[in-house]
């Protein structure tokens, strides 16, 4: 007789249903009626066979960094993938194949020294396969595009258990729509990347008091629309609260950060230390740094360049896509983020470049058509509220809306209850259609970003 193996789920109030339901977004949590760490193929298996039979819709993450941007986790039976096996390189193609479950340090520390990296986010701590399916804007994105295109296969487990392999090859209109379609296709247990030589960066960020930020928006304006495609930036007001990991001098008001990478494919930095300096040059004469960590390094000292925080935490915020930005505009961005602000830091990220291009063998969401993306976050505690955050947030949305492209990037998104939505109908239409084909009962519905599908979901 044939024993059916029973996947570990787990109950609330059970240790293992803790750690199955961890999220980085402490805003987000999950609150499921079940939940599983899948480590295996058979895990995911015999979880979606009991989710079948109890008639449970399924939810699927890995660490939970995007847990506020997606429908809320309440009842059904969660998914959290977490697949033995570590980053493999093959050095000669260029290729790394990631498990469900890694994080971006792991993959820059496994590509490393083979002078290879990735297309990576800006926190060693961020899941790969989240990141990767919803966009991914990495600081190499200007050069490479979006971190999506350099998916070049994935492992799925279907709703009804059957692990496939899926590239262009095998079935390409699955992989065209599973690249950015905004999920509910099934459980990736795996992908495999596009790898790219980085001989050195150099990287950091630079931080002014909020006196000088008018003229440095100015400044750093004018460069971003020439700028040379191997730079990518990011320029954000901060209000850091004096707390341990946060340098004393940047806990005394609002700070204008410039950070960001600049990529060299070869050990010959001259060139990156010109583009390097024709960015930060004009920048440092306006006013002296009170910290300035822009230097070069290796690959991994990208991580670090944006600080983003290495533990959980409450976060909400908002995004959006915006056009180009004229004087009027900044003048705006700086006024809704000035003195007052409950955000710990908003502002814009650097797109064009390869970001505007159409990848041939791209997913459905292969180019940015904006000039920047938005980004502004704060941490519900003491005596800042959500409410009061998602009050800001809209303010500032609201103050923006002559730019406003009507966009977002799925990744990027903090904040379920804001608008967001990155697809066409005609995509929408196409990618419901794949939809249909692999996940016919919906299990995975739950799982579909919003506006991503034209299907009424439960």
């Amino acid at each position: 007789m044939t024993t059916i193996r029973r996947p570990p789920l787990a109950r609330p109030g059970e240790r293992a249903f803790t750690e199955a339901t961890e999220v980085f977004n402490l805003a987000a949590p999950a609150r499921p009626a079940a939940a599983i760490t899948a480590r295996t193929i058979d895990d995911v298996r015999a979880a979606l066979r009991h989710a079948r039979a109890e008639g449970l819709p399924v939810r699927v993450h890995t660490t939970g960094h995007g847990a506020g941007g997606v429908r809320p986790v309440d009842g059904g039976l969660l998914i959290h993938t977490r697949v033995d096996g570590g980053v493999e390189v093959d050095a000669a193609r260029r290729r790394a194949r990631i498990p469900a479950g890694t994080r971006w340090g792991a993959v820059v520390e496994a590509t490393a020294p083979h002078g290879l990296t990735a297309a990576h986010g800006s926190s060693a701590t961020v899941g790969v396969v989240g990141y990767l399916l919803g966009g991914g804007m990495s600081f190499y994105g200007r050069r490479h595009g979006l971190a999506a295109n350099t998916v070049v296969a994935l492992d799925l487990v279907t709703a009804e258990g059957e692990h496939l392999r899926v590239d262009a090859a095998t079935d390409p209109d699955l992989f065209w729509a599973i690249r950015g379609g905004g999920g509910g296709f099934g459980v990736v247990t795996a992908v495999e990347i596009a790898l790219f030589p980085v001989a050195a960066v150099i990287t950091g960020a630079a931080y002014w008091p909020a006196a000088h930020a008018e003229r440095l928006l100015s400044r750093w304006r004018e460069w971003s629309a020439t700028a040379p495609w191997e730079v990518t930036t990011s320029v954000r007001v901060m209000n850091l609260p004096p707390v341990p990991d946060v340098p004393p001098e940047l806990a005394t008001g609002p700070m204008l950060c410039v950070d960001g990478a600049v990529l060299s494919d070869t050990a010959d930095l001259a060139t990156a230390t010109r583009q390097a300096d024709e960015l930060l040059g004009p920048l440092r004469e306006i006013a002296a740094p009170v910290l300035d960590t822009w230097r070069p390094g290796p690959a991994a000292a990208v991580l670090d360049a944006h600080m983003d925080p290495a533990q959980p935490m409450p976060v909400v915020g908002d995004h959006l896509l915006l056009g180009d930005l004229d004087a009027d505009g900044a003048e705006t961005l700086l006024r809704v983020l000035g003195d007052g602000s409950p955000l710990i830091a908003a502002g814009l990220r650097q797109l064009g470049g390869a970001y505007a291009v159409s990848a041939p063998d791209g997913g459905v969401l292969d180019r940015l058509d904006a000039a920047f993306s938005y980004a502004g976050s704060g941490v519900p505690m003491g005596p800042v509220t959500a409410e009061e955050l998602r009050g800001h947030c809209a303010l500032v949305r609201e103050a923006l809306r002559p730019w406003d492209t009507g966009r977002t990037v799925p990744c990027f998104v903090e904040d379920f209850t804001r608008p967001q939505g990155h697809l066409s109908a005609e995509q929408v239409r196409a990618v419901d259609a794949v939809r249909a084909r692999v996940d016919p009962d919906g299990l995975f519905h739950g799982d579909i970003a919003p506006h991503a599908t034209a299907r009424t979901l439960n």
